[in-house]
């Protein structure tokens, strides 16, 4: 029970903070200088075109008034007194509006849908490749403890979580884009075999970011785990070196790297801003800069909702992966 009540608290938070950061978002966009109706229409539009397309959009009431209306629209039943024509289904029959775009003349909730794909697809490439890359370092680091090997791994992998995304990646398009033509350069091809090939650079630049800190994670873990009991008795009984890694200390180290990659990923796919519009990736990260530029208070608060949301629900799925991985917690719940 205790542990359910665990849970139960954490989805509260979860749910209290999904809130915060919508209202943030809310008062950002309505605080921010400029008009967003003026900004659209041009500069050639009259101030009768102005109020009309004000009232069209709800912009010319009340803040509290349109406040109030932002969240009661956000979820809410079928049967709700409110317009579905701009609503996205969700589970349990309920309803999610979230706004409706005046700069690309559609609802908030389809362009989401439309670029949410290619921004998941970006992410688990790159986390699979960081977990490929931080595991095979991390094990080569923890057998050669103290060796060069060890010392070099660990400055590259201090180097790389210092090292900005722009600056990886620019140099990862130099060298392996325009120098050498192994990939392409920026964009999501659409001819058939392309897509793969287009991905990987923005991936590799993304994992090599996390590679760091994932890389000294695993190091740190098995370091700790070579002194632990089971690993001495299975080599003990004649498992070679690297069975006893492979096999006994590098299973300690699962749910610290699952629990951290979860959270990657649910970073990765609403955060990874400056790298989807270094690539020309046509992700959300590169729908959120061109709602910035282009004042779309909708769109902006849609995708930052939508960010927040997916944040929290990696969170989540962190938290019940450590608790069912590691069964200290539920011994102490007993």
């Amino acid at each position: 029970m205790k542990l359910v009540r665990r849970l139960l608290l954490r989805l509260v938070i979860a749910l209290l903070v999904t809130w915060g950061v919508a209202s943030a978002a809310w008062f950002m966009t309505v605080w921010l200088p400029g008009d967003p109706v003026e900004t659209v229409l041009g500069p050639q539009a009259s101030p009768a075109d102005i109020e009309r397309a004000r009232a069209l959009y709800g912009s010319d009431r009340p803040a509290s008034e349109r406040y109030l209306n932002y969240h009661r629209r956000l979820v809410h039943g079928p049967n709700a007194e409110l317009a579905h024509d701009h609503c996205a289904e969700l589970p349990l029959g309920l309803h999610a509006n979230l706004g409706f775009s005046f700069v690309y003349n559609q609802p908030v909730a389809a362009l989401i849908k439309k670029k949410l794909p290619l921004s998941f697809d970006l992410a688990v490439v790159a986390i699979a490749l960081q977990v490929v890359l931080s595991v095979g370092l991390g094990v080569l680091s923890a057998l050669k403890r103290g060796s060069r090997i060890d010392e070099l791994i660990v400055g590259a992998s201090t180097a790389l979580s210092a090292a900005p995304t722009f600056a990886s990646g620019l140099f990862l398009q130099y060298f392996l884009a325009h120098r050498l033509g192994l990939l392409p350069i920026d964009g999501a091809g659409k001819a058939p075999g392309m897509f793969s090939l287009s991905i990987l650079l923005p991936a590799l630049t993304l994992a090599l970011y996390g590679t760091g800190v994932l890389t000294r994670l695993v190091r740190s873990e098995l370091q700790e785990a070579i002194d632990k009991p089971f690993v001495r008795v299975a080599r003990a009984r004649g498992a070679s070196r690297l069975y006893a890694f492979g096999f006994h200390a590098l299973r300690t180290t699962l749910g610290p790297i699952t629990q951290l990659t979860i959270l990657e990923l649910g970073a990765l796919i609403s955060g990874a801003i400056v790298t989807e519009k270094l690539f020309r990736w046509p992700g959300l990260g590169d729908l959120t800069v061109n709602a910035i530029q282009s004042r779309d208070p909708e769109l902006v608060m849609g995708i930052t909702l939508a960010s927040a949301l997916l944040v929290t629900v990696s969170t989540l799925l962190a938290d019940l992966v450590a608790v069912l991985l590691d069964p200290r917690p539920r011994n102490h719940t007993r």
